[in-house]
């Protein structure tokens, strides 16, 4: 099957584009994609630079591209849509009827959704970011009473992404701690962890995956085993019903799913909105 080239543009990082356009291609499993993010499309003569791409890739391939926009501008918007494809733009779908509805022209100012406007937040996401790195896998800190979330787990189950993305996003301060074999064997949590058990969340993840991961990392010795693995987390899965743990499998789920899952099962507070 050929590929369709897709194109994420924008006057900034590229971030929005790329997640609200993955998300929606995404849902056509039939089709395969080649994705390309152009970013800091700032000036007439990127805006053409980009055109060039688009169209250099619509000839290659025997399907139209497809150009997810977050442009802001209105002049950089009306270059990029001359290159040849299927246009998605999302300021346009949704500029207009917000316009309408305010009673307000917009000021297309870029970059205010990730910019430094709000010095408060960006402090705060800093903070929690610091918070997560000095409790990382049960870290010397382990200031759990500071902690919002406690996510538990057998090795290379997702902890360390899943807390730094929540403290990134959210200014959430979340901690890790990974079920040892002493854990394991005894099935029983250490003191400290009991005491917090109201902040504690359990990662699993499938045998299968969790042993790539691992082999990746650590192929040789009983690390990556499928006995090793299954024990792990077979006795994982004992300690969070014995300790009424809630928890997720995050095997087909992305860090952001993930994070979500655990905001909305254990009702922390988002501390920044995105």
């Amino acid at each position: 099957m050929a590929e369709r080239a897709v194109f994420f543009l924008s006057d900034q990082t590229g971030v929005t584009a790329e997640t609200l356009g993955h998300s929606l291609i995404t849902q056509f499993a039939g089709q395969e994609f080649r994705q390309t993010t152009l970013p800091f499309i700032d000036s007439e003569d990127k805006a053409r630079e980009a055109v060039v791409t688009i169209n250099e890739a619509g000839k290659e391939g025997a399907l139209e591209p497809v150009v997810f926009s977050t442009l802001v501008q209105p002049e950089l918007r009306a270059i990029v849509k001359e290159s040849r494809g299927l246009h998605l733009d999302i300021f346009d779908a949704f500029l207009k009827p917000l316009s309408d509805e305010f009673d307000e022209l917009p000021t297309y100012a870029s970059g205010g959704a990730h910019g430094m406007s709000d010095i408060d937040a960006y402090m705060k996401r800093i903070e929690a970011t610091n918070f997560a790195l000095a409790n990382d896998d049960g870290g010397i800190s382990r200031n759990y009473d500071v902690a919002d979330v406690i996510l538990i787990g057998v090795s290379r189950s997702g902890k360390t992404p899943t807390c730094l993305y929540l403290a990134l996003q959210y200014g959430v301060y979340a901690a890790n701690y990974p079920l040892t074999d002493d854990e394991l064997e005894t099935g029983e949590l250490p003191s400290f962890l009991v005491q917090q058990k109201h902040k504690l969340f359990g990662l699993s993840i499938a045998p299968e995956r969790l042993r790539q991961i691992r082999k990746e990392r650590r192929p040789l010795g009983s690390y990556s085993s499928a006995q090793q693995v299954r024990f792990e987390l077979r006795e994982a899965a004992k300690i969070f019903r014995r300790y009424k743990i809630p928890y997720v499998d995050t095997t087909k789920f992305s860090i952001e799913e993930i994070s979500s899952r655990i905001l909305d099962s254990t009702g922390v507070e988002r501390r920044v909105r995105p």
